[in-house]
């Protein structure tokens, strides 16, 4: 299913006795085609759906073809889901109509807008630019890009000090048959959980990012195989033990883990991402839903 994205702005305005905020205001694509494209929004209301007659079109098949409404007056900014058949979310929240708010995040099929409002939109704009370099649109967590960066710059420090460094790699069972079973915006919603477990379990100084598809990976500074491998473990039942429920229905979870450290046989990063990656698939081989560390 291909992917659209589009971006809104909006209409003047004060905050309200609502609290509602009525500045310059637009929205970026966060996830899909086009990443980062911004639309002006001009008028009193605009449509988005699939036909091409819409102000922003979203060309998807699971996009209603009139799929919802912005609507702009005195009192702010709001989305009203026009009876779409897969229905119009905001935060992750489906609504049938919603006040918008700074940083609120809509998704019309498999594509993510961000709101963003404020006194200068362009220096908010080119924000959220940046950000978008470094940040996955869809789970919030670094993207594969910040993750070698990062890695390569840790090993370098990790060399320099002799201090031990961990690379955790692990990715979704069978996700293809939850997609398959479930919809692809239950897999996403699987994608956007795991990334939250996963981060708000991490310490500050680790990064937690998406290296594509449904596997992720985690940098671990200061850490030795063996905390590593409890850290893995500790990661893959708070998956396994966590109900995952997409609009009413149950989705089963397991993650398989692959861990590796820095060692004097791996040469770079590409290395040590090859032999967590390598364990990863030990892991699976073995039946998922396990942590391999040798």
């Amino acid at each position: 299913m291909r992917d659209e994205t589009i971006v809104t702005v909006i209409n003047k305005s004060d905050d309200t006795g609502s609290g509602l905020q009525k500045k310059d205001a637009c929205l970026v694509v966060i996830y899909g085609a086009e990443l980062g494209r911004k639309y002006n929004i001009h008028g009193r209301e605009m449509t988005i759906g699939r036909a091409t007659l819409n102000d922003i079109c979203v060309s998807q098949d699971s996009v209603s073809r009139t799929h919802a409404k912005i609507h702009v007056d005195d009192r702010g900014v709001r989305i009203r889901d026009n009876e779409s058949t897969n229905g119009t979310y905001v935060n992750d929240h489906k609504v049938h109509e919603a006040w918008l708010k700074d940083g609120d995040l809509i998704k019309i099929g498999r594509s993510i807008f961000k709101f963003l409002t404020g006194d200068n939109i362009e220096s908010s704009y080119h924000e959220e630019i940046y950000r978008l370099s470094t940040v996955d649109g869809l789970t919030q967590i670094f993207n594969k890009r910040y993750f070698i960066e990062t890695l390569d710059r840790e090993l370098s420090r990790a060399r320099r000090y002799d201090r031990p460094l961990a690379l955790v790699m692990f990715d979704i069972d069978h996700f293809k048959a939850c997609n398959d079973t479930y919809g692809h915006r239950a897999g996403d919603y699987v994608l956007r959980e795991i990334a939250m477990l996963v981060r708000d379990r991490a310490r500050k100084v680790d990064v937690v990012a998406r290296y594509g598809g449904e596997e992720f990976a985690i940098i671990l500074p200061e850490i030795d195989l063996s905390g590593a491998g409890v850290m893995a473990e500790k990661v893959r039942a708070l998956v396994e033990n966590t109900r995952f429920v997409f609009e009413g229905r149950h989705i089963p979870v397991t993650i398989s883990i692959g861990v590796s450290e820095l060692s004097h046989t791996l040469a770079n990063a590409d290395d040590l991402i090859k032999s967590a990656d390598a364990r990863l698939y030990k892991a699976k081989e073995g039946g998922r839903n396990r942590v391999v560390v040798d």
